[in-house]
């Protein structure tokens, strides 16, 4: 395995900036000097981005809806992205939904599939999180085998069902696209819809169960979109304790309130605003209700979020930075990772100081992309 030594760079230790050099060997951050000295002078050293939620992969998987699905190709090539964008472990977020297509479940086993076969041979981390719809109550039990059969360590829920609407006997928006990526008929993809409303009833007890269930198996758990401290409270009472993407300031302080974790979207951060009309970001990570940017669906997101709130003044440039790596991984349980710090997993990138381009991207250890002049420095 590869043993260097940067010399001459700025590197972003827990503590701040640091001028000292930094050394890798074994798959490691070493304490003193190892192997051929590299001399980094105009670059940044800092670690590795680690991406909670991220499903940029889908347009690697399925480039064209109904014509083409990569699966391990695929996947090798959103490994290669995501080490361009600095993302050395990344949590892969696959829906498991009655909505089909790329969010069903026939769908989900072809990317869980890809990911066993594809992670061991890549420097990126490849890990899974399974977005179960909650109420999607028959295929409560696949999805729970589907959880034990590929190891996956993190479950989320979502409700993507338009339950005013449906409650009114309306038609919901955008019924007949949605219906198309479904591969169902408009008045086919309305019937399950109000189907799956009519059984609302049920739904509590039956989350209620199986996440008991999962809380046995050590899963992580976290709720999408939450709105409501009522409804982050019923949350963390059945052990969900990660809150993503919350849409309002009230549920973003009730999870601070009650001590579970806040992540936010870093496009949304980019963008400066929601694309659905939700609070911004910027908001609650101005009133300290964030603990993690994920790159939600696109992976250069996360670290030009993180420069994003050093210009806004929101974070100074190591508070931000953690953001994308050390809160991320607490948030995971992922205690080898997320800082430089000797003994850690050498997960690192080394970006242009003038331009933030990341040049080089490590994982582990291995180098996981390299690019411009700094080859020339390695070689």
């Amino acid at each position: 395995m590869i043993e260097l030594s940067f010399e001459n760079a700025r590197v972003m230790r827990p503590g701040g900036w640091s001028d000292a050099p930094l050394s890798v060997a074994k798959g490691v951050i070493c304490d003193a000097p190892e192997g051929r000295r590299v001399d980094l002078g105009g670059y940044d050293i800092l670690p590795g981005i680690v991406d909670a939620h991220g499903d940029g992969f889908e347009r690697h998987m399925a480039p064209r809806r109904g014509a083409l699905r990569e699966r391990d190709a695929g996947m090798v090539a959103c490994a290669a992205e995501l080490a361009a964008n600095g993302i050395t472990t990344a949590m892969l977020a696959q829906f498991w939904s009655w909505e089909g297509g790329m969010r069903g479940p026939e769908f989900a086993e072809e990317v869980f599939a890809s990911v066993a076969a594809v992670a061991p041979t890549v420097p990126v981390d490849l890990r899974l999180q399974l977005r179960l719809e909650t109420h999607f109550l028959d295929a409560f039990a696949q999805a729970e085998a589907a959880v034990e059969r590929w190891g996956i360590g993190y479950v989320v829920f979502n409700d993507h069902l338009p339950h005013a609407r449906l409650a009114e006997g309306r038609k919901p928006p955008r019924l007949n696209g949605q219906a198309l990526k479904s591969g169902r008929s408009p008045e086919t993809h309305l019937a399950l819809m109000q189907a799956l409303h009519a059984r609302s009833a049920e739904v509590p007890q039956a989350l209620d169960e199986l996440c008991a269930r999962l809380a046995t198996r050590g899963c992580r758990m976290g709720s999408h979109d939450d709105r409501s401290a009522e409804g982050r409270a019923a949350w963390r009472a059945r052990g969900v304790r990660v809150s993503e993407f919350p849409e309002t300031v009230e549920a973003a302080q009730a999870a601070r309130e009650g001590g579970d974790t806040v992540v936010l979207g870093a496009p949304n951060v980019v963008r400066g605003a929601s694309h659905a009309g939700n609070v911004a970001a910027s908001e609650l990570i101005g009133l300290g209700l964030c603990d993690a940017l994920a790159s939600d669906y696109h992976y250069p997101a996360p670290a030009r979020a993180a420069w994003r709130c050093v210009e806004l003044g929101l974070l100074d440039e190591a508070q931000a930075w953690r953001m994308v790596s050390e809160g991320p991984a607490r948030l995971l349980g992922l205690e080898d990772r997320g800082r430089l710090e000797a003994g850690l997993r050498a997960d690192l990138v080394v970006m242009d100081r003038a331009t933030r381009r990341i040049v080089l991207t490590m994982a582990g250890g291995r180098i996981a992309w390299l690019s411009g002049e700094i080859a020339e420095r390695l070689l």
